[in-house]
């Protein structure tokens, strides 16, 4: 019994320790690469799954370098890995630029993909270029009148710059600048329907590529649109403004008049008050000048008569001025 239980312990022991062997040792990458030209040795394989890099990541794009003609070393490739990058997307770019004549390193291709770029995009930008359409970017020519227009950019990627080189967003947004330049610099928004070509030729001139992953080739514009007479609504809307400054000074003198006006009613009431406290004081300076004998009965009869007369003048001219006329 006891015999049985040690043979059963060393067949587990045995299998345990051909799982392991297989795992650290994965026979069938090393094989493929063997007979590939692409030879890893055992020691790496083993060292690769001790530093927890995947060997079918490394092996089998070394196996499409080395049949692709390239030689890069199992070194550079573990150690871009390590470094967070994608090492079949680099190989694959390094295979498709050396079939399509573009001189880039193993480095290079590296640092592109590290950069957060695709570098295979980008090879197969340089030999395919990309085109990119520019929202609709509206501008004003000298005659007030917008214009919206609509283009096309033919991109190819410069693999010396992408590393450090404006986007695309750089690119729309230049482009966009000129094509509000150049139509906002014409006379009248009919040269530019004449020659929208203009625009491109302006623009291109202007270098916008400078300091970006890409080179410009072409800038097409696509359509221009007529919109609206922008000159005539600010005039418009000066016009309102004027009115309405013009309305609200003509309220303040307005204002200004009835402020006035009541004031001078308040000062005529005033001195009509005092002249009524005045004439009420004549009668006491009569009566007092008749006791102190300052004028005598006689003069103050005549200055009655005086009153009177004049009140009877008063009364018919007023008589005169209410009869109707005859026509």
């Amino acid at each position: 019994m006891g015999g049985n239980v040690t043979l059963l312990a060393t067949a587990v022991a045995a299998l345990f320790a051909v799982g392991m062997f297989f795992y650290f040792v994965p026979v069938g990458l090393w094989i493929a690469a063997r007979f590939s030209g692409a030879a890893v040795g055992i020691l790496q394989l083993v060292a690769m799954r001790l530093r927890r890099v995947p060997p079918s990541s490394i092996v089998n794009p070394r196996i499409s370098a080395v049949k692709a003609g390239l030689n890069v070393p199992v070194e550079q490739l573990e150690a871009h890995f390590l470094a967070g990058g994608d090492v079949s997307r680099v190989v694959y770019a390094l295979i498709s630029a050396q079939k399509a004549g573009i001189r880039l390193s193993f480095e290079r291709a590296a640092a592109i993909d590290l950069a957060g770029r695709d570098v295979l995009e980008a090879v197969k930008m340089s030999v395919n270029p990309k085109v990119i359409q520019t929202p609709k970017v509206a501008a004003v020519a000298g005659d007030g009148i917008q214009l919206i227009a609509l283009s096309r950019i033919t991109l190819r990627a410069n693999i010396d710059r992408l590393v450090g080189g404006a986007g695309e967003e750089t690119i729309l947004a230049r482009v966009g600048e000129g094509i509000v330049t150049t139509i906002g610099s014409a006379k009248t928004h009919k040269h530019v329907l004449e020659n929208p070509d203009r625009i491109s030729q302006v623009v291109m001139e202007k270098g916008l590529d400078s300091g970006t992953a890409f080179e410009i080739l072409s800038i097409d514009i696509a359509d221009v649109d007529v919109g609206q007479n922008i000159g005539a609504k600010l005039q418009m809307d000066q016009a309102e403004a004027d009115k309405n400054i013009a309305q609200a000074r003509a309220e303040s003198r307005r204002a200004m008049a009835v402020a006035e006006e009541q004031e001078m009613k308040a000062r005529f009431q005033e001195a009509r008050a005092k002249v009524a406290e005045a004439e009420a004081e004549v009668p006491k300076a009569l009566a007092k000048a008749l006791l102190d004998g300052n004028i005598g009965y006689m003069d103050f009869l005549q200055m009655k008569n005086v009153e009177a007369d004049t009140d009877m003048r008063q009364h018919i001219s007023r008589m005169g001025s209410e009869t109707p006329r005859k026509e």
